[in-house]
């Protein structure tokens, strides 16, 4: 159980949230949801005792599992290691029962500190330490010839999945998770949603992948109006019953304040009169009917539509015998395919797999959008008539140039646009006001991320290849782009690890496992039955 008790955190004038009193229950699982800049990282970070609140208190358990950000912290130590470290206890004894074995003599003292520590080791599962941790890493796609590696020696995705291994391991009583499937494909992030349904501690999670959060969480701590309220059930659950308590509010406000106007009417119609006695019970009514001031939510939703400017031909896309290997060794093999106009194709598959690559391979041919340096080993590729390509790279921040200005960028790409147009779309994706004179360089992934879609919309193209377009943004933007693709009536290429978006959005489905491509024609429900039948 995690208790806080009147916490109140602000940044200059700016009220994160203020006086919130909750309690975390073992056994129950909590999403902590908010837009960006409500604060959830913060109030994480005082859960875990990383930072304190400027008021209040919390009370948390011995045994904590935290997933740590800081990816370089554990660069000189083993992986099997780092895992092990979760358990803190358990650690502290392994290294101190180490330092004693070293000695070239030991005494009596140190032959029974020896005992303590061996007693701490076995309470803790130190002598299955180990199989347990490798238990956990291969669940999380870290394959065992890696485990005896130096951290330093991984890639940033890796060292992230490490990482969660650690807040995992070593049975904590509670876990804290801040963003847990960044970094994680699609069978990853199902391992261990399995994970936490079988964890019998707390688990407070913050994470923008709504799926995620409807299977996992028993109830959701939303920062909003500067406090935190907790609401039974998933994401889904919450925006439902947010919508009617604000709904019912506002109602009751509207009804007060219809019946104020009514006595006050009254009240001036005879303030003066011999209804003395009447007009002072009206103005006691009055007060007491006084209508609360509703705090204003924080949560800011885009608006995204994808539109083209004329169709493409039927037949989008044909491609034959497509090659690419990286210093001998080979990603994409003799792939084949063809897409049709309309259809919303799904690549999935682990991390390495290929995914981004055969991406690349399609466009490797095409001067404004290949990347440099980058060209086919083999095979062919023919975009059809009227293709025009919008392109979401995954590494988007690259995609825009610095030295300019968030509506000066967006211009160039439609000289003829209006000002008002251009203002319209950049307020369409946050960028309200001021923000738009803003320096590309100033922006953060997830303002980089709004201003490539406003790109995109104002393109107008008849088919978007987007790679991995979800990070860095929120909840509402990850909601509000899932309803745009399902409405776009062009053609989508489409990499990403969202459990909601390759459900919904998806037609068909290009699956990437050791080296080869499964085309299935089909959504993903589809799919993932007849995987399941054929296993």
């Amino acid at each position: 159980m995690i208790s806080v008790n009147n916490v109140s955190m602000r940044y200059g004038s700016k009220i994160l949230f203020e006086d919130v009193t909750v309690t975390f229950i073992a056994g129950r699982r909590y999403g902590l949801t908010g837009p960006n800049g409500a604060g959830k990282s913060t109030f994480m970070k005082v859960l875990t005792g990383e930072i304190d609140a400027q008021k209040g208190n919390v009370v948390r358990p011995k045994k904590l599992g935290v997933l740590r950000q800081d990816q370089y912290a554990f660069d000189a130590y083993r992986v099997i290691d780092t895992v092990i470290m979760g358990n803190k206890p358990l650690w502290a004894a392994m290294e101190e029962r180490d330092r004693i074995y070293e000695k070239a003599e030991l005494t009596d003292a140190d032959g029974m500190r020896l005992g303590e520590l061996e007693g701490i080791v076995g309470e803790e599962d130190g002598y299955t330490a180990e199989s347990d941790a490798a238990i956990l890493l291969q669940g999380l796609d870290i394959p065992d010839d890696v485990h005896e590696r130096k951290m330093g020696e991984l890639q940033g995705g890796q060292k992230v999945r490490v990482l969660l291994a650690q807040a995992l391991f070593g049975k904590p009583q509670a876990l804290l998770l801040d963003e847990p499937t960044n970094y994680l494909d699609l069978d990853s992030i199902h391992w261990l949603q399995d994970f936490l349904l079988r964890f019998e501690g707390t688990l407070i999670t913050i994470s923008h992948d709504r799926h995620f959060l409807n299977s996992v969480c028993t109830h959701i701590a939303d920062i909003d109006y500067q406090t935190i309220i907790t609401y039974t059930g998933g994401y889904d659950d919450m925006v439902v019953a947010k919508t009617q308590i604000r709904s019912r509010l506002e109602s009751e406000n509207a009804q007060r304040e219809k019946k104020i106007s009514q006595l006050n009417e009254f009240i001036a119609r005879f303030a003066a009169g011999t209804r003395s006695s009447q007009v002072t019970s009206r103005k006691k009514e009055v007060e007491r009917l006084q209508t609360n001031d509703l705090a204003r939510s924080n949560i800011q939703r885009p608006y995204l539509r994808f539109e083209q400017l004329r169709p493409s031909g039927k037949h989008t896309l044909e491609f034959e015998n497509v090659c690419k290997a990286y210093d001998g060794q080979s990603v994409i093999d003799g792939f084949s395919g063809s897409v049709m106009r309309g259809e919303k194709v799904c690549l999935m598959g682990r991390n390495g797999q290929g995914k981004t690559t055969l991406l690349k391979s399609l466009l490797a041919e095409l001067p404004d959008l290949n990347e440099k340096g980058f060209s086919l080993d083999g095979g062919t590729v023919k975009w059809g008539h009227e293709a025009q390509i919008g392109y979401f790279p995954q590494d988007h921040t690259g995609a825009i140039e610095h030295g300019t200005t968030v509506f000066d960028w967006l211009y160039q790409f439609d000289p003829k646009a209006t000002k008002e147009d251009i203002r319209g779309l950049l307020g369409q994706m946050l960028f309200s006001g001021e923000e738009g004179l803003k320096p590309t360089s100033a922006l953060s992934g997830g303002e980089a991320a709004r201003l490539l879609f406003c790109k995109l919309m104002l393109q107008k193209p008849n088919i978007l290849i987007l790679d991995e377009p979800t990070n860095h943004l929120d909840l509402e933007s990850i909601n509000a782009l899932n309803l745009a693709l399902q409405k776009y009536e062009g053609t989508v290429l489409l990499v990403t690890h969202d459990h909601d978006l390759i459900e919904e959005v998806g037609t068909r489905i290009w699956h990437f496992e050791n080296g080869s491509i499964e085309d299935f024609k089909g959504p993903y429900e589809e799919y993932a039955a007849a995987s399941a039948a054929n296993r």
